[in-house]
């Protein structure tokens, strides 16, 4: 038998996913634990792709995506969060997913160091570790999950190639302040690093306004922004990413991006160019839902003795369950034996996120309700 790559043998199957299909094995099962809207995608957003389809514009698009698409994210982030792109400086992905790792394809090279505030969302390491980088984590679990910006520096080598933030943040749904974002593009433009900025949940913020590290310009050279519209839009399965950077970064980026996929499926990419024009104001609809039950689920949560932030953004709300005494791998096992609930251990987003558990609250107020009813149950069973 040949040998297979280390680094894809060494990859292990997410918390996220070990739970939420376990839970579906009990009928009555209430799963919390994945990050996808339940709302349907916008109809118009829907037709959009079926014209497309109607129009046979099923094959090959350019290797950026369709002009179009490219132009209006870049108009998007101009109106929504003043950071300002060409339509070149745009390339059209499949999914976030995949944006992210034509960047890391694109910088990284065996032994560079790439730092990731944490707890964070699993994928980021795996894709990191299998383009032959290094992970070190930085520790937010302490400072309100936003970076400190001594902790940063105590981490910056010679080796360190990138720093990777996402914010609005998974699993923890803490956003930064205005000051965050400029006291974190002060510290980088000392430093001979790439900023990459995950800011897939940036139309999914309640009180404060998203600010995008688009917008720090003196850090533009070396900021690589990743979005998509599938949190923003619910429209996860359509699969469509996008990259933001400028010329001497999105090149290259392209040039990996077309050797992987070639382009992202022509129909969604017409459906995404509905989402980002006439259907752009979409989230607002969702958010208004998600903050009733970001409030229900919080006040629930420190009634039963919860250590907890309230997040600023996403659809996540990250628990301490230390109280109980319980390990939070052991807590959300036991809690999805006995409750038939599942939720995801904090331990899945590194060690940072031991003792707390991951809520997503982007199912409806009935299935949060229920879903809480039966955590509260547990946890007055094990005192």
């Amino acid at each position: 038998m040949p040998e297979l790559n280390p680094r894809a043998t060494a990859l292990s199957i997410p918390g996220i996913r070990v739970f939420s299909n376990q839970v579906q094995l009990f009928e009555d099962g209430v799963n919390l634990t994945i990050g996808q809207p339940d709302f349907p995608t916008p109809d118009s957003v829907k037709n959009a792709a079926i014209t497309a389809i109607n129009n046979n514009k099923t094959g090959y698009s350019l290797n950026a995506g369709i002009v179009e698409l490219r132009q209006a994210a870049a108009e998007f982030f101009a109106d929504k969060y003043n950071a300002h792109y060409t339509a070149d400086e745009v390339v059209i992905t499949n999914g976030a997913s995949e944006a992210l790792d034509s960047v890391l394809r694109t910088i990284l090279t065996d032994g560079d160091e790439v730092i990731i505030t944490a707890p964070a969302y699993p994928a980021y390491e795996s894709l990191i570790k299998l383009n032959g980088g290094v992970v070190k984590y930085l520790d937010v679990s302490d400072t309100e999950f936003v970076p400190n910006i001594e902790k940063l520096d105590a981490l910056v080598t010679n080796s360190t190639k990138a720093v990777l933030l996402n914010y609005p943040s998974n699993p923890t749904g803490a956003s930064l302040s205005e000051k965050d974002v400029k006291d974190i593009a002060n510290y980088i433009s000392t430093k001979d690093l790439f900023l990459i900025s995950d800011e897939i949940y940036s139309e999914n913020v309640y009180e404060n306004k998203h600010i995008s590290f688009g917008s720090m310009e003196n850090i533009r050279d070396k900021t690589i922004l990743i979005h998509g519209v599938s949190k923003s839009h619910s429209m996860t399965g359509w699969r469509v990413g996008y990259t933001l950077s400028p010329r001497h970064l999105s090149d290259e980026i392209l040039k990996v991006h077309l050797n992987n996929s070639i382009c992202a499926a022509v129909p969604s990419q017409y459906a995404a160019l509905e989402a980002l024009t006439n259907a752009k104001d979409f989230p607002k609809v969702m958010n208004e839902a998600y903050l009733k039950r970001r409030d229900y689920v919080y006040e629930r949560l420190i009634k039963m003795g919860c250590t907890v932030e309230k997040p600023g953004g996403a659809f996540y709300i990250f628990p301490n369950i230390a109280f109980t005494g319980m390990d939070d791998w052991d807590f959300a096992t036991a809690l999805l034996k006995e409750k038939h609930m599942a939720v995801v251990p904090g331990s899945s987003f590194s060690e940072h996120g031991a003792g707390h558990i991951r809520i997503s609250f982007a199912s409806t107020i009935e299935t949060l309700e229920e879903g809480m009813n039966r955590l509260e149950a547990f946890v007055k069973d094990l005192s």
